[in-house]
């Protein structure tokens, strides 16, 4: 967290967390279509309405960490130093976030499955991909004031494919090696003139 935060964001960050993660166990335990939100606020000792304050619903609350990590994405890329090519921007921001990956987080080892059991989840999830698309395309834009749209959108879209696929195949064979070189070895596949 950053030291500028107040206590009362601390608090607000940590209550968010805490809904997720209930939402997340719950959603294990007894399969998503059986909990409510009553069921994850009173998990955390909240009311309804304050669960509302956090998020719009269960789906939500549930995709809370892979939003976070969509956030921080983004702001990786745009921190890259600008004399840097796009691909090399994207490739490193994605080494710096996958790069404590070493060993299969529970956490996100069981969000991944929930998300391949529910449609409601996977739709959801493929919209966050197509906004982070977006937005990666337009920080490409921004980096090389040259850049058309169009190589930029299919740059960003290929760089999620591949980090896609890299977390499934990562997921698939048990974490049997690290998520951030079977990303890189990905990467290196795709090839941008």
């Amino acid at each position: 967290m950053e030291p500028s935060t107040t206590l009362r964001e601390r608090k607000k960050a940590a209550t968010r967390q805490s809904l997720h993660e209930a939402a997340l166990r719950l959603a294990m335990a007894g399969g998503l279509d059986n909990v409510t939100v009553e069921d994850i606020a009173d998990e955390v000792g909240v009311s309804r309405r304050t669960f509302s304050n956090y998020f719009a619903n269960k789906e939500d609350a549930v995709l809370h960490a892979d939003r976070e990590r969509t956030r921080r994405m983004l702001t990786l890329v745009r921190e890259r130093p600008a004399d840097e090519p796009a691909w090399t921007a994207l490739r490193r921001s994605a080494t710096e976030l996958y790069g404590s990956a070493k060993r299969l987080d529970p956490a996100w080892v069981a969000q991944l499955r929930l998300l391949r059991r529910h449609p409601s989840l996977l739709a959801r999830q493929a919209a966050d991909q197509i906004a982070l698309e977006r937005d990666l395309a337009d920080a490409l834009v921004e980096r090389e004031r040259t850049a058309d749209q169009e190589l930029a959108r299919l740059m960003a879209a290929s760089f999620l494919a591949a980090v896609r696929t890299a977390g499934a195949l990562w997921l698939e064979r048990s974490g049997d090696q690290p998520l951030p070189e079977l990303v890189d070895r990905l990467l290196d596949r795709v090839r941008f003139h």
